[in-house]
C-alpha cells in the first residue's frame, strides 16, 4: 500500500500551485509554477481515484463483516474486480512517483550514421532515418534535418536531425546503439544475405543553462557551402564549423543560407554532445548500477537486428522479436518496441525502488 502521508503532501502542493497561478505572479515564476502544476494534475488524479477505490472496498470489507447484511453476497462479489482496480491504480501511481528523468520532455537531437556495411550501411542508415521520421510524424513531432552527408548510391553516410514535440527524449532515448540489418542487397546476383549496421545517438537538446561552453574553447570557421543546392550554393559563406578545444569534437552545418541559423544549430548541436559525453562518463562510472536498467547507453552495444528475409525485428536487451518490420520501417510498429523499452525502463526502477 503507497503511504497516504506521501499521498497528502502530493495533492497539497497541487492545491497550493493552484491558488498561487491564482494569484499575482512574475511571469517567470507563472512559466515554472504552471509546468510543475501540470507535471501534478495527473498524478493527483490517479491519487483521488486509488482514494476513492480504497474507501469503497472499505466500505464493501464492512458489508462482508456484517453477518446480518442482505448486500453481503454482493459485497463479496464485487470485492474481487475491487481489489484488481486498486492494484492497478496503485501500479500507475508508483509508476507516475518514479524518479523523473530531467531531459525527458526535452527535443532529441538524432545522429544516424552508417557503419560496417559499405554502400548497404547507407542505404540502411537511410532507411533508418525514413523510420524515425515517419514515427515522429505518427506522434505529431515536427522533424527538421541539421546536417547531411549522403551515400554514393543513395541513403545517407551520416544524417542528423531535430525532432520537436512533446516529450520525444522519453520515447526515443533507448534508441542510441548499434543497429544491424541482415538482407540480400540490390546488386547481389547469388542471392547472399548481407549484414551491414549503423548507428543511432539520441540526445536531448540542451540549453546555456545546462551547459555552460566558454567562448574562448571556440574555434569558429566559415565556409562556402559545399554539394548540390542550386545557384546560391558557393556564392555566399554560410556554412560553419564550430570546434570545441578541449574535447576536440567539431560540428559543421550548412543546412540553412543563414550564417546566423547555421551557427545556432551548430551550438545547439555541441552543447547536447558535449552534454552526453558527461553523461556517458558519470554512467560508465555507476556501469555495476545499471545493469539491471535498458541497455548501458554505449553507442557500440548492438540493440537491434532487422532482418528483411524474414520479416523480423528484434530488440536484444529485451528478447523481444516483432514478425512485423515493414510495419516498423513505416513507423508505425516502431511504437510496439518503444513501448515495451520503457515499460522494462520502467519495471527496472520499481525493482530498485523495492516495488517489484
Amino acid at each position: 500500500m503507497l503511504p497516504d502521508q506521501k499521498l497528502e503532501a502530493l495533492v497539497a502542493r497541487h492545491a497550493a500551485l493552484q491558488a498561487e497561478l491564482s494569484g499575482q505572479t512574475t511571469p517567470e515564476t507563472y512559466v515554472r509554477l504552471s509546468r510543475e502544476f501540470s507535471e501534478l494534475s495527473p498524478v493527483v488524479e490517479r491519487v483521488v481515484a486509488y482514494r476513492s477505490a480504497r474507501a469503497e472496498l472499505a466500505g464493501v470489507e464492512a458489508m462482508i463483516a456484517d453477518r446480518d447484511s442482505e448486500m453481503r453476497a454482493m459485497a463479496e462479489a464485487e470485492r474481487p474486480a475491487l481489489q484488481e482496480r486498486i492494484a492497478g491504480l496503485e501500479k500507475e501511481l508508483r509508476i507516475a512517483l518514479l524518479p523523473k528523468d530531467a531531459m525527458d520532455e526535452r527535443n532529441v537531437i538524432i545522429e544516424i550514421r552508417a557503419g560496417t556495411g559499405g554502400d548497404e550501411a547507407s542505404l540502411f542508415a537511410g532507411d533508418l532515418f525514413r523510420m524515425y521520421e515517419r514515427y515522429a510524424a505518427r506522434q505529431g513531432w515536427t522533424f527538421e534535418v541539421m546536417s547531411e552527408t549522403e551515400g554514393t548510391v543513395g541513403g545517407y553516410k551520416e544524417v542528423i536531425a531535430e525532432i520537436s514535440g512533446r516529450g520525444p527524449f522519453a520515447k526515443l532515448k533507448f534508441e542510441s546503439g548499434v543497429h544491424r540489418v541482415q538482407r540480400v542487397p540490390n546488386t547481389e546476383t547469388q542471392g547472399r544475405i548481407h549484414t551491414s549496421a549503423a548507428t543511432v545517438a539520441v540526445l536531448p537538446e540542451v540549453e546555456d543553462v545546462d551547459i555552460k561552453i566558454n567562448d574562448s574553447d571556440l574555434k569558429i570557421d566559415t565556409m562556402r557551402s559545399q554539394g548540390a543546392g542550386g545557384q546560391h550554393v558557393n556564392k555566399t559563406e554560410s556554412a560553419i564549423r564550430i570546434t570545441h578545444l578541449p574535447s576536440g569534437i567539431a560540428i559543421m552545418v550548412q543546412a540553412e543560407r543563414s550564417q546566423h541559423k547555421n551557427r545556432a544549430k551548430a551550438m545547439a548541436m555541441l552543447r547536447s554532445r558535449l552534454y552526453d559525453a558527461e553523461k556517458q562518463r558519470r554512467d560508465s562510472e555507476r556501469a555495476a548500477n545499471r545493469r539491471g536498467q535498458v541497455g548501458s547507453g554505449d553507442r557500440s552495444e548492438r540493440i537491434r537486428t532487422y532482418n528483411f528475409p524474414q520479416g523480423r525485428v528484434t530488440d536484444h536487451r529485451i528478447n523481444l522479436t516483432l514478425y512485423k518490420l515493414p510495419q516498423v520501417m513505416e513507423g508505425e510498429a516502431l511504437g510496439e518496441l518503444v513501448d515495451a523499452l520503457v515499460t522494462e525502463h520502467q519495471a527496472a526502477l520499481l525493482a530498485e525502488e523495492g516495488f517489484a
